[in-house]
């Protein structure tokens, strides 16, 4: 049973919308007229392309991943949530032209023929959230497997795997859990899954025949950061055996300045900005290089501890930061892609053409 389920107390179409099969599924009494923005879905469509590319940035090294965008926002109450940023309210929103999303998927599919196209759609919303109601994935996983180089990263913070493992037939799905220390869950993200439901639901897509990734992402630096994240490794290893586990990615907390006075406003009880830290190469701020390197020289150990062969890798660093943390670099964005193109190639046999 799954712990995690939005509700929203009130749902809005959009005309654009108003025939839309989402419409038909969602459509209920409004009588939450004054619910709280995180608690209304709005029914629209996207304007833009259904694919774009990760917003990386030149100056560190990118995975090189291309975005399902299938809604914006979240119900969830994560402090550190760059979509605080980004977005202009709290509203959740969900595309309804689907259509649209099966026509640049295919044609993506054809443009880049012969090679390796992972897809995720946890960039703007959480993949998992809402698919009880809406069952996006029962449609979208079919679309990917009909073409010859595609893979799709579902990322949650959620337990909401009921509908997905529904699924027939798991090839080039992952299912990828955002995790962190509970006493970072706890105080930082609210309104989630605990750890131990988290890793429960990736427990449940390893044994009904799914791949599995994990996203450390943010590390935050905290008192007792050392005993806590190496617990929530050792966790992650005793619920997931190894072989089902593709990737695990680390990246350290990094924002844009003006977050810090959107995360004092929203949440005052919170301590994270008030680090030390640095502006990047890429204007947001970051840990001092050698937190940053402590921290992922502890993960990668305790990850290597479990087992040699999982692939663990670092979000958005420079080519000297893997070398002192890891003692390894892909050096660029182009060669890490290529890693984890053939990481992709070894879990799913049906991609060894591209």
């Amino acid at each position: 049973m799954i712990a995690m389920a939005f509700k929203p107390k009130r749902v809005v179409i959009e005309k654009e919308s108003d025939h839309s099969e989402l419409a038909r599924l969602l459509t209920q009494p409004q009588k939450n007229t004054h619910a709280h923005p995180k608690q209304i879905l709005c029914l629209t469509t996207n304007k833009g392309p259904a694919l774009r590319p990760c917003p990386g940035t030149k100056e560190y090294i990118c995975c090189g991943y291309q975005i399902l965008h299938v809604g914006t926002g979240c119900p969830m109450e994560c402090s550190y949530c760059i979509l605080q940023a980004y977005l202009n309210d709290e509203q959740v929103r969900l595309f309804t032209n689907w259509e649209q999303i099966a026509g640049d998927i295919e044609e993506a599919s054809l443009l880049h023929a012969g090679t390796v196209l992972r897809l995720g759609t946890g960039e703007f919303t959480d993949s998992l959230y809402l698919d009880h109601l809406t069952a996006f994935t029962r449609f979208v996983v079919p679309l990917i497997q009909r073409t010859p180089n595609m893979v799709l990263e579902f990322k949650t913070k959620t337990d909401n795997v009921d509908t997905l493992l529904k699924l027939q037939n798991p090839d080039r799905v992952i299912v990828s859990f955002s995790v962190n220390s509970t006493n970072v869950i706890k105080e930082e993200e609210r309104r989630t899954a605990s750890l131990r439901q988290r890793l429960a639901a990736a427990r449940r897509c390893h044994e009904n025949g799914f791949v599995v990734a994990f996203h450390f992402d943010p590390l935050i630096h905290h008192k007792g950061w050392e005993q806590g994240y190496a617990r929530a490794v050792d966790m992650l290893f005793e619920a997931v055996d190894p072989k089902a586990i593709i990737w695990i990615s680390l990246g350290c907390l990094r924002f844009m300045p003006h977050l810090k006075e959107l995360i004092k406003a929203r949440f005052p009880q919170s301590t994270i900005i008030y680090d030390e830290f640095i502006t990047g190469l890429d204007g947001k701020k970051r840990y001092f290089h050698p937190i940053r390197i402590d921290m992922y020289k502890l993960m990668q150990e305790r990850i290597m501890a479990h087992s040699a062969d999982v692939l663990a890798y670092l979000c958005m660093e420079s080519d000297g930061v893997w070398q002192k943390a890891l003692g390894r670099s892909p050096g660029n964005s182009k060669t890490l892609k290529q890693w984890l193109d053939e990481r992709a190639k070894l879990f799913f046999p049906s991609l060894r053409d591209c």
